[in-house]
């Protein structure tokens, strides 16, 4: 008998840890996998929580098992899987049944599959990894008011809570909702390079060892640069390896994963023609990172870096402006998402949707949030708080880029954000070269600065 309040498809890490999080907060959950032991694995471990999951052999069954009209959750591979999955379970659903898919997928895909199928379908992202899921992530939704409020008790009560307010929102229209967290993960692959740089320069340039680099960000996670991701760092640098009986971050291999979004969100921002260059730093160290080989011969050829003598309080001041500048780029891609897509983006809402559950949660999302109210469609680098804060920190960023490149002490996040920084506050920039030159060797045509005139060319032309 139909009694299940929604379903969920994939019990992977997350899928497994979103249905039990479903479960405990009072909604009774059907749940189906490819693979039929797992599922009834999944059901059997899940303790007190059991009674409110039914476990489902077939796509039939699950259909069978809600409560009509029903909504099921789909937590598979993003692309084709996702495409499959939706064909496989087309043939049991009836034509207002709702289809929500919560993983990492391209926006553009979630745009194609809302204007191709012909039922109400949800693109959400989830954000807070295995924790988030389990306790409270932030969700994003994208798609129609209408059917994102059929699930929003469920999704509201799932989610994490920032001072008693749901960090559950609907973003915009289609692709909205993972669109933006897919800017949420650049922004997250920008704050965790930006702190890898720092501690870079103090293991390298200042001889730190890991449990002082840790006892530093433990310190910074009580000031400004509170935040999941300080606090998580503090962490990681002050674990021990029994093995070695040392510090474990010693004994990880420096090459890091990713899963893609970081990279959609730079290959997006291209497309959008707005400048994120701080992400892109992060990307492209991510994929250097992975040349482990190649970056120990060359080390053996140019030699190590040098020691450097720069306070602790400088480099956290530069953290602080880096920081700043990531989220001021984020903040601007998704604005100009908004204007090219038709999406009803609102910057205070997603900053408030940051504020927990999700892996960039930071002290200053509020602030944020309260400058975009205040000067709706500005940048927040013109905010008079966050411009106060960037006027204070700027000098210790440039002297810790400044320090770091003598010494030979990769920092390509924070050297990016200097010169983004840089370049934005300069009124007359140095493009006019570049069209100079494009005229020259193409007639492609110029703006005088002088009369307005467009479609100029120099004396070239008439050679």
């Amino acid at each position: 008998m139909a009694q299940a309040d929604i379903g969920l498809i994939g019990l992977g890490t997350m899928g497994s840890a979103l249905a039990l999080n479903i479960a405990e907060k009072g909604f009774s959950v059907a749940v189906w996998n490819r693979t039929t032991s797992k599922t009834h694995a999944f059901v059997a471990e899940a303790g007190d929580l059991a009674t409110r999951i039914t476990a489902t052999e077939t796509l039939e069954d699950l259909a069978a098992a809600l409560k009509g009209p029903r909504a099921i959750v789909l937590m598979v591979p993003a692309g084709q899987p996702v495409d499959d999955q939706i064909e496989a379970l087309d043939p049991y659903l009836d034509a207002d049944d709702l289809i929500i898919d919560a993983g990492n997928a391209n926006f553009r895909d979630t745009m194609r599959r809302m204007e191709a199928l012909e039922r109400p379908f949800l693109g959400i992202g989830v954000s807070g990894g295995e924790d988030g899921a389990r306790h409270g992530p932030a969700i994003m939704g994208g798609g129609d008011p209408d059917h994102w409020a059929r699930v929003e008790p469920i999704l509201t009560a799932i989610a994490a809570n920032y001072e008693d307010t749901p960090c559950a929102d609907l973003m915009g229209e289609n692709g909205a909702g993972h669109f933006v967290k897919a800017v949420h993960n650049g922004i997250e692959y920008a704050d965790m390079q930006l702190i890898a740089e720092t501690y870079g320069v103090m293991r390298d340039g200042l001889a730190m060892e890991a449990p002082q680099v840790g006892d530093v960000f433990a310190e910074w996670n009580t000031g400004r640069l509170s935040s999941f991701l300080i606090e998580t760092s503090a962490k990681v640098a002050s674990a021990h390896d029994a093995a070695t009986d040392g510090p474990l971050l010693e004994v990880i291999v420096d090459a890091a994963g990713q899963k893609g979004t970081g990279r959609w969100t730079a290959i997006e921002a291209q497309h959008l023609g707005t400048p994120i260059p701080v992400i892109e730093a992060a990307v492209a160290a991510r994929n250097m990172s992975a040349l482990r080989d190649l970056r120990a011969d060359l080390a053996e050829t140019f030699g190590g870096t040098q020691k450097i003598d720069i306070p602790i309080d400088i480099l956290e001041r530069a953290l602080t402006c880096g920081k700043i500048l990531c989220y001021a780029q984020g903040f601007d891609m998704l604005r100009a998402a908004a204007d090219a897509f038709d999406w009803s983006l609102k910057p205070e809402v997603i900053a408030r949707n940051w504020r927990a559950g999700c892996i960039i949660r930071s002290s200053m999302l509020d602030d944020m949030a309260e400058a975009f109210e205040a000067a709706p469609g500005a940048t927040l680098m013109a905010a008079p708080y966050f411009s106060d804060i960037l006027s204070e920190t700027i000098s210790a960023l440039r002297d810790t880029v400044i320090a770091a490149n003598r010494a030979g002490l990769p920092v390509p996040a924070m050297s990016a954000a200097l010169s983004y920084f840089d370049t934005m506050r300069q009124a007359r920039g140095t493009a006019n070269m570049i069209q100079g030159q494009r005229d020259y060797f193409g007639l492609h045509g110029f703006v005088r600065l002088d009369t307005g005139d467009k479609d100029q060319h120099g004396p070239w032309a008439d050679d």
